[in-house]
């Protein structure tokens, strides 16, 4: 491993799966957003504690969205003489934890962990019966429980900087805690009841060869007729309202002035989250636009149209991101990845727990905060993001391993010419100009990989949350995106009507000649047939 390039040390496994019409429109209802490959979990008695002490814990999360092991000896991880720095998954994430569970805390615990595809799959398969501990749900999903009064505040120990086991507290970074403590549903803070997982923004995925950078760089791309049948949407009503959103206030966003202002990220979320009937209308007039220009629709499949070359931009979140121009690398074929000038969706996924599941039991509760912590520490952080490809809200805290495994990743090779002294303090530190944590890359990360990884302050300084939608708004959005999804009839005009009228008129004749031509003589056949039948029983008879 230690003879290949930085370039060849990265790898992103998520995979999704894509929905139908039919079911995006009925998951709709409950305001989809990332999509993901679905594994149902059964149902029965969450967590329960054995009679010999033992604690069941049971976990949801999205597929492949955790280490599982079994990797091979070449991939094991060295991060040159810093502490812990040969890293190599050789268990599952899961198993490890058991292990050090039992190792720190004298107590067994089992972990029932199962997968889910959709933040709506979770939702059903709760409302279902099946039961959880502890889930790993998207920003918006984790507000709307938080919002139904459905999740177990963690508790006061699990903020406890003195504890050494405490890895979350300890090593989050101070960027995403801010975002967590300020974000509030019915006042109460994320931070109360969330802790991060993963976190990422969203932007469009391009071929710099057929694209520039300054297209690339605004959401009216996906709707440029230019590029109609090259580009590519989320099929999901929360991210591509949030894209049409960036289309319809793109000059109110892009004024020099706007800019400049102190308040711009307050003045952004307020825009982008919009529901007022006058803003949805206008939304679904550009999201029809968009649809017009669209390749498609897509939950997983932009990432192989990418790479294939079918399309030249796919809206992406920037994990997936990274994993599309790892894909394209192999075969020597380069993408970009660009953050619109507009502004960005900062999203996030994380742990929550339950609380029909924990059910005021403090045994489960202490294990799945300390699941929570454990993929916190920095050693297992680096193994989820190697495994993923996406990036983790730990910074690291006390330890610089994780900052290691950035530039491990897309540090430049020493005799590389042509490079960039690329910041990340601000994730890591808060101070972006930190010369502790400056990256010396290769000057194309400045577009690709390290960039979708670790955004600049000038990225962040436009990157909202999309908050949670109250059940009249959601309504009204979904709506919206059932009359822009399917055929809207009322759009045909009296012309249009009569050939459709005509068509009918055709299939309906040709039905009725088949039948006049084929009924009759099976009527009949039958009719024979039982009329021998009653004959044949009075002979007998």
């Amino acid at each position: 491993m230690a003879e290949e390039s930085k370039k060849d040390r990265r790898s992103g496994v998520l995979r999704a799966g894509a929905l139908l019409c039919a079911a995006a429109l009925l998951t709709a209802m409950l305001s989809p957003a990332s999509v993901r490959a679905v594994q149902a979990a059964p149902a029965g008695n969450a967590g329960k504690v054995s009679g010999d002490g033992k604690v069941t814990l049971r976990i949801a999360n999205w597929e492949e969205y955790i280490d599982e092991g079994d990797w091979d000896e070449e991939e094991i991880i060295e991060l040159d003489d810093r502490e812990g720095t040969s890293i190599l998954g050789e268990n599952s994430m899961v198993e490890d934890f058991e292990q050090w569970y039992f190792d720190t805390y004298g107590v067994e615990v089992e972990v029932e962990y199962s997968t889910f595809g959709t933040n709506e799959d979770l939702y059903n398969q709760m409302t279902l019966g099946n039961e959880f501990d502890l889930v790993c749900p998207s920003e918006y999903m984790f507000m709307k429980l938080i919002a139904e009064d459905r999740l177990q505040p963690l508790s006061e120990a699990f903020f406890d900087r003195e504890v050494e086991e405490n890895y979350y507290v300890r090593g989050v970074s101070d960027y995403i805690r801010n975002i967590f403590d300020t974000n509030t549903i019915n006042g109460q803070p994320w931070s109360k009841y969330a802790a991060g997982y993963m976190w990422g923004t969203t932007g469009i995925v391009y071929n710099p060869d057929e694209i520039t950078k300054e297209e690339a760089s605004r959401w009216a791309l996906l709707a440029d007729p230019e590029y109609r049948g090259q580009v590519t949407i989320k099929d999901n009503v929360r991210d591509s309202y949030f894209a049409a959103l960036g289309i319809l206030f793109e000059e109110e966003l892009t004024d020099p002035d706007f800019i400049r202002s102190d308040d711009r990220l307050e003045r952004i979320a307020e825009l982008m989250n919009r529901t007022d009937d006058a803003t949805v209308e206008e939304a679904e007039d550009i999201l029809k636009d968009m649809k017009t220009n669209a390749y498609s629709f897509e939950s997983d499949s932009g990432k192989a149209d990418m790479v294939t070359g079918k399309v030249l931009a796919n809206y992406q979140w920037s994990g997936d991101a990274v994993y599309t121009l790892d894909q394209a690398e192999i075969d020597d074929y380069y993408l970009a990845y660009a953050v619109p000038e507009e502004c960005t969706n900062v999203w996030f996924d994380g742990w929550v727990m339950l609380k029909d599941g924990i059910a005021g039991d403090a045994a489960k509760q202490q294990a799945a905060e300390a699941f929570m912590n454990f993929v916190s520490r920095p050693d297992n952080v680096v193994r989820n993001m190697y495994y993923i490809g996406y990036t983790s809200v730990i910074a690291g805290g006390d330890s610089d391993i994780i900052f290691a495994y950035a530039d491990w990743c897309y540090g430049a090779e020493d005799d590389a010419e042509d490079t960039i002294d690329y910041p990340t303090g601000t994730f890591f530190t808060g101070d972006a100009a930190d010369p502790d944590y400056i990256i010396t890359a290769e000057s194309d990360q400045a577009d690709r990989q390290l960039y979708a990884q670790y955004p600049p302050q000038e990225v962040l300084d436009r990157a909202v949350v999309m908050q949670y939608f109250d059940q009249e708004n959601n309504q009204k959005i979904n709506q919206m995106w059932v009359n822009v999804r399917c055929f809207d009839l009322s759009s045909l005009s009296a012309s249009d009507w009569v050939l459709v009228v005509a068509v009918l008129a055709v299939i309906l004749t040709a039905v009725i000649l088949f039948m006049k031509r084929f009924w009759p003589k099976k009527m009949i056949r039958r009719k024979d047939h039982r009329k021998e039948h009653e004959n044949r029983k009075n002979i007998r008879g």
